[in-house]
């Protein structure tokens, strides 16, 4: 039986560090506003607001640092430690995250900036499931049918189709022992071949380069989508304005 362990402090890890191509934007999409706020602050502004945080640290797109700084400081998020300039790819960002913590005993999670509407009692479960787990996934189960392609005479053909029933959509906070995540992390930059086959999300590189150490699930939200394409955002702004006008939200 695995033991719960002494509580460590826990660092929210906003990782911003992309511009957002895809959402059609030239400048971060992080700082596009909805719902009167910036992607951004209302990210920043549920870690900031969680019992179980002790520290902020935000990653943004080399460049944009100055204007979180001011968001941060119009905000009086208080557990906003620093503002640090994010890489040029998720892994490089992350990094560069586990780099300004060195020396550290904390846990961390990481948490894409690109999704706002993360509810608190995720942080909980995330917060009470690092107690007993070295690592944890946030994730719904899948309400799609996924296959797996193949290439074909004129394009992708259909070359499986996996059991729904355990596929699951990943999501963020993934949360980590900071040691553990540490170890994983510099195990795959020192492999020549992660740079041809980088992973999508830091749970793939703790999956690829520490295989023995147990992913835990926490059940994650629809509502904790990733604004990512234009509509993207009209949904998120929509929800975001419901749940401020709702008593409870």
């Amino acid at each position: 039986m695995t033991l719960p362990q002494p509580r460590r402090p826990a660092v929210g890890v906003v990782l911003a560090g992309g511009v957002g191509q895809r959402v059609g934007r030239d400048t971060p999409k992080q700082l596009i506003e909805i719902a009167g706020k910036t992607i951004i602050e209302h990210t920043i502004a549920v870690f900031d607001a969680a019992p179980e945080i002790d520290e902020v640290l935000v990653l943004m797109t080399p460049g944009f640092t100055g204007e979180v700084e001011r968001l941060v400081a119009r905000n009086g998020f208080g557990k906003v430690g620093r503002v640090l300039e994010g890489g040029a790819s998720r892994t490089e960002t992350t990094w560069r995250a586990l780099e300004a913590l060195r020396g550290r005993e904390c846990d961390v999670f990481l948490h894409d900036a690109a999704r706002p509407l993360l509810e608190p009692r995720i942080i909980t479960a995330c917060a009470q499931a690092l107690k007993v787990h070295p690592a944890v996934e946030v994730a719904v189960p899948s309400s799609d049918t996924i296959v797996v392609t193949a290439p074909g005479p004129h394009g992708a053909v259909v070359g499986d189709v996996p059991d729904r029933s355990r596929l699951w959509r990943a999501q963020t906070p993934q949360c980590f022992r900071l040691p553990v995540i540490r170890e994983a992390y510099e195990r795959a930059l020192a492999d020549p071949g992660f740079a041809d086959r980088p992973a999508t999300d830091d749970c793939g590189v703790l999956l690829r380069y520490l295989p023995d150490v147990p992913i835990h699930i926490v059940p994650g939200s629809e509502l904790n989508m990733k604004v990512t394409h234009p509509v993207d955002v009209l949904v998120a702004e929509t929800l975001l304005r419901f749940a401020a006008e709702t008593p409870d939200g």
